[in-house]
């Protein structure tokens, strides 16, 4: 063998050993996404990115004006750069990324609330993660397994943990709640109804931007508990009329459009088919069925791992699943619907889609 070739071979040798070393470290980051996760929360709950601000602080003062132990400070403020959210510019000296000042509540587009939320969520959903390899097998939700009823049975069942589940989807919203008005003209209807709409965030950015129109927020009991709250302090309780009830039994005549956001993804096919053809029933002749949900590509996006995470979630923990444009399109058609056109959402609620369904 030549030098040359000597060389050649011991370079590729040294490459194929350093691409090991990568994947390696790939995969454990993967394993310890959850000590991430926690980390995150932390910098939340001590507020870090808020005492930091816009300039560079030490570590020393950071924990001086958090009230927690200078050495354990440096040592999550050194986590967080790790992490890409601060940067450490001098040894114990550190600023905000622009991916960490999402972590201020102050700043525009700020995710704070979210991820303190994922913490209520987590206690929740996590048990039904540990059987995930059940679900597998089986095809079935492991919520049900450890806590002995369905998901949200078992929020009814527990008022405070519904509050925490209602607030944390309504901060989910607030993104598409200021992109979705624009999407699609409300302003030619008289009344949309919002099919499933909680606490009503989504249905009060719609109402706002379109001062003529009328809404029929509809859920259950549980669901509507914390609307009359957001539609007072938005000044619309006299333009919204909140009507309980159960979505699988029917759902309210009388608007152009019915608007159901993050509720088919909950559910199979068979159970979204009848949510969908309750809709068709009271649709009129030019109204229109509005989904808002993820679409997933007909092929895996690999740069949409949190749908395909979330899609596992509903396998886990609710028997739902998350769908590309020709399930959509599928279940829309055995509900008498047929599939418009499908509009990706930008801005915050760059996440989904608005699917646009008329009468088929």
């Amino acid at each position: 063998m030549t030098q040359e070739s000597t060389t050649a071979a011991a370079a590729a040798h040294d490459e194929g050993r350093a691409a090991a070393i990568d994947d390696r470290g790939y995969l454990m980051q993967l394993v310890f996404g959850s000590l991430a996760a926690h980390t995150v929360r932390a910098a939340i709950e001590l507020r870090i990115v808020e005492l930091i601000g816009g300039k560079e602080r030490s570590a020393a003062e950071v924990a001086a004006e958090a009230g927690t132990d200078p050495q354990a400070t440096l040592r999550l403020l050194r986590a967080l750069a790790a992490l890409r959210l601060l940067e450490e510019s001098a040894p114990g000296a550190f600023s905000v990324t622009s991916a960490g000042a999402l972590l201020d509540p102050g700043t525009p587009g700020s995710m704070a609330s979210m991820v303190a939320s994922s913490t209520f969520m987590e206690r929740i959903m996590q048990p039904g993660w540990d059987h995930l390899a059940d679900s597998v097998r089986t095809g079935d939700t492991s919520f049900e397994k450890v806590f002995g009823k369905d998901f949200f049975s078992h929020l009814k069942d527990h008022p405070e943990r519904s509050a925490g589940f209602n607030e944390a989807m309504s901060q989910a919203t607030r993104g598409t709640a200021a992109v979705l008005p624009g999407a699609f003209d409300f302003g030619r209807l008289g009344t949309v109804a919002d099919i499933g709409g909680g606490d009503g965030t989504l249905l009060a950015g719609v109402l706002r931007e379109h001062p003529s129109l009328n809404g029929i927020l509809y859920d259950t009991e549980e669901g509507l508990a914390q609307a009359p709250e957001t539609l007072r302090r938005d000044g619309l309780a006299d333009r919204c009329s909140l009507v309980p009830g159960d979505f699988f039994e029917s759902v309210p005549e009388g608007a152009g459009a019915y608007l159901i956001k993050s509720i088919l993804h909950d559910w199979p096919d068979d159970l979204c088919v009848t949510i969908l053809g309750h809709c068709r029933e009271v649709l009129p002749a030019d109204g229109r069925v509005l989904i808002v949900e993820p679409v997933l590509s007909e092929a895996v996006d690999p740069q949409s791992v949190g749908l395909y995470l979330g899609d596992l979630n509903m396998l886990v923990n609710w028997g739902g699943r998350e769908r590309t444009r020709s399930e959509f399109e599928e279940v829309c058609g055995r509900a008498g619907l047929a599939v418009e056109s499908v509009t990706r959402l930008g801005g915050p609620g760059g996440l989904f889609c608005l699917i646009e369904a008329r009468a088929a």
